[in-house]
Formats: structure tokens, C-alpha cells, sequence
């Protein structure tokens, strides 16, 4: 079974939680695309534990996890992120992590052009995380990047980075006047990290083609949600990388295989981190209470997530880029503290009601159009079963599912591991 935990909406909808969640059920959990520039948050019997690079089957040790070839992986953060969980007492060899030989390695000097950028566009930027994503992928197309394979072959790879450096400062000086990327830097940064990610690196493509074959149950981890998509997204407000289900096989390495499922996962409400239209947004008090209530604040970066209700139109759109077939609705214990709901369950454009998600040049000029339901006002995150939730929590579920078309099978009710409802 081959089954992809994809994010609905514009990232931080909860998938670290439900991939840790479902991942018991799952022999292998694979990242397929992007790197550092989100987080995933875990709260288990361990503790609470982030992960930015690491698939979130880590923390389970009977699962294989597997960083595929779409990721972009700055080995510097990568090994501090294993450095903390091994600290913690989460157990990472070779055998439950595998990290594939073409992925391409994050530089510093990509972190670098990301933060030069960021500041030369000003008041114009496109909220980057500064980590170095777009330089890196970029670097990837360019046919100009390092990937984690040459790590094995330091005489090689060393001959090669004189060469990258020159090419690399005609950008860095020439175009930022900054200071020089330096040979002997990006040597010493290989040296100190590469040489201890070296022992996890190989085919991975051959694995899970064998564990496949060998009927394995095999999860695939999307960063980011369906907004953020290079190409479905908000662009240029998106990441770099295809957060798409159906890009799973292509970024863990195995393209001749297909899905079996596509778990989309979507929040009771909507968040967003970073710039970009966003049109239900809320604003002022009725933001800020929401935002407390949800301890809205970005997992990699710490930013105040923008935030409002439940964005139908943009919901329905991204179940269809993710070919979801089942829904996991996390966090709805947030919303216990309201007595009325907002959904938004359209948008007017121009004067006229739009329920398709227009191209994302004209989202700016949509205003959201509102519709309330009634809430349940009451503690909702001891419940275990359907029958413990209210009839005005359920009546949401139900409002939302018909709204959005596609089953909600899974309600996340805290961010307990055991907290959450399966639904019939």
C-alpha cells in the first residue's frame, strides 16, 4: 500500500501529527520534496519534538524513514535535528534512515542569496524563510547543485568546488556586492557535516522498490500544503518544490510506482505563514484570539501564522490537486471557545460570486463571503468516539464534508498522539 499524507491548504495544517499518528500502521514514511524552511510538530509520550528535515516516522522505531531525492537537505541543520532526537533518546542509524544520493544539499551560500534577496526586495518580498530554497533549487535546474551522493567521493566532490564558487560569486559579488564565497569554506562545511551524514546515504529507489515488492506499507510526507505548490500554488507566494501527492513516487525515487491513497489533511480553520493573498483572512481582535487559541506560530521559523475560518473554496480546490480521497480535519478542538462559526463558503470577484479557485493574479481583488453555523462551546478534546462529540460539532464536520466534497475519516481533537476520532 502506498499512501501519500498531503496538506490541503497553504502548510501547517497538522500532517507532522497525523503522519506520527498513522505512521504505526506503516512500515516506511518517506519525505518526498522540500527542505528546512517548515516544521512539523510531534507531541508524544517522548515529548514534544520538531522536525524540519527528519520524517516524522522517526520517532517510531520500527519504521524505516527515507529522505528521497526532491528534498533539498542542509546536512548543517540535518545533523543538529539528529543531534536533538538522539539527545532525547530517539534511536537514528543507517538502517532506519535513509537519505537518497541524489537529493540535492542546501549551501550556505544559498542561505545567503535568500537573505540578500529578501532584504534588496524590501516592502516587496515574498516572505521567505531565508533558508535558502529557492537559490538551492534553482542551483538544481541550473545543473550547478551538490547532491548528497557525492558525499561518498570527497576527491571528487572537492574538484569540484572551486569551480561552483567562482560561478556562485558572480551573483553574491557581482550582483549583491556582498562578500566572497570562500573554497575553503564550503571544503570545511562538507568536512565538519557531510562526513557524518555519509554512512545514511544511498539508492533509495532500490529500497522501496524492494519493500514494495515485498508488500511494505509505504508512506510518503509532503512539506507545505497545495497552496504553496510551485505550480498549483499562489505563485510567486509558494515554495520552490511540487508539494502535489502525485509528485510522491518522482521525489522519493521510485516513479514507476502509483498511489494507492491520498490523505489530504486541512485544519477546522485556516492558517497561513507568510506573504501572498489570503482572502478570509482574519484581522485585529477576531485574529488575535483565534491565533491564541490555536498557538498559531510557525513550527520552523516562529513567525504569528495568519489566520481565519474555514476557506471552502480554497479547500475544495486543493482535495482536488491532491486527489485526496479521505480527509483528516485537525485541531477542531480550537474552535470549542465559539459559540458561532464562520466558514467561508465563497468568494465575489468583480461583483459576482466565485466558488472555484481563480488564478492567483485576481485573489487580491476577491473578498470572502461568510456564512455561521453554530458552535459547540464546549471542551471537546477528551472525546474518543463520534458518539462523545456535540451535535454541533458533528453538524461542522458534516457542514464542511458536503461543502468540500470528500469524507472526513479522521478528527483530530488535541495534539496528544491518542487525541482524535475516527469517523464512520
Amino acid at each position: 500500500m502506498l499512501t501519500s499524507i498531503c496538506g490541503i491548504n497553504w502548510g501547517d495544517e497538522g500532517k507532522g501529527r497525523m503522519v506520527d499518528l498513522l505512521s504505526e500502521d506503516f512500515d516506511v514514511v518517506c519525505r518526498y520534496q522540500g527542505g528546512n524552511n517548515a516544521g512539523h510538530t510531534v507531541i508524544n509520550e517522548r515529548g514534544k519534538f520538531i522536525l524540519n528535515l527528519l520524517p516524522s516516522g522517526i520517532l517510531r522505531e520500527d519504521v524505516v524513514n527515507v529522505m528521497g531525492n526532491g528534498m533539498v537537505i542542509d546536512i548543517k541543520h540535518l545533523v543538529e535535528e539528529m543531534g536533538r532526537l538522539t539527545a532525547a533518546g530517539i534511536k537514528i542509524t543507517p538502517e532506519n534512515l535513509k537519505i537518497s544520493d541524489r537529493a540535492v544539499i542546501t549551501m550556505p551560500y544559498n542561505v545567503l542569496q535568500d537573505c540578500l534577496e529578501e532584504d534588496r526586495l524590501a516592502g516587496k518580498k515574498f516572505g521567505s524563510t531565508r533558508r535558502g530554497i529557492a537559490p538551492v533549487y534553482a542551483d538544481k535546474y541550473y545543473k550547478k547543485a551538490f547532491r548528497m551522493g557525492e558525499l561518498l567521493n570527497k576527491e571528487r566532490l572537492y574538484k569540484r568546488v572551486a569551480d561552483i564558487v567562482e560561478w556562485k560569486n558572480l551573483t553574491v559579488v557581482g550582483g549583491y556586492q556582498a562578500e566572497p564565497v570562500k573554497t575553503e569554506d564550503i571544503i570545511a562545511y562538507f568536512e565538519e557535516y557531510g562526513t557524518k551524514l555519509a554512512p545514511f546515504v544511498c539508492d533509495v529507489g532500490v529500497y522501496l522498490t524492494e519493500a514494495n515488492a515485498a508488500g511494505k506499507n509505504i508512506m510518503f510526507e509532503a512539506q507545505l500544503g497545495a497552496m504553496r505548490d510551485i505550480d498549483f500554488g499562489i505563485h510567486p507566494y509558494t515554495s520552490s518544490s511540487s508539494t502535489i501527492a502525485a509528485y510522491a513516487p518522482i521525489g522519493a525515487g521510485v516513479p514507476q510506482l502509483q498511489l494507492d491513497n491520498s490523505i489530504g489533511i486541512m485544519k477546522a480553520y485556516s492558517t497561513c505563514v507568510g506573504e501572498g493573498p489570503f482572502t478570509a483572512e482574519y484581522f485585529g481582535e477576531k485574529a488575535e484570539r483565534l491565533r491564541q487559541l490555536g498557538g498559531e506560530y510557525g513550527a520552523a521559523t516562529g513567525r504569528p501564522r495568519r489566520v481565519g475560518p474555514f476557506d471552502v473554496v480554497a479547500s475544495r480546490y486543493g482535495i482536488r490537486c491532491q486527489g485526496a480521497k479521505e480527509i483528516a480535519l485537525t485541531k477542531m478542538d480550537v474552535l470549542s471557545d465559539y459559540e458561532e462559526i464562520e466558514v467561508c463558503v465563497a468568494y465575489t470577484l468583480d461583483g459576482k460570486e466565485v466558488k472555484d479557485f481563480p488564478f492567483a493574479d485576481v485573489l487580491d481583488d476577491c473578498k470572502p463571503v461568510f456564512k455561521t453555523v453554530k458552535g459547540w462551546h464546549t471542551d471537546i478534546s477528551k472525546c474518543r468516539k463520534k458518539e462523545d462529540l456535540p451535535k454541533e460539532a458533528l453538524d461542522y464536520i458534516r457542514y464542511l464534508e458536503e461543502l468540500c466534497g470528500c469524507k472526513i475519516k479522521y478528527v483530530s481533537v488535541g495534539a496528544e498522539r491518542e487525541a482524535y476520532i475516527i469517523m464512520d
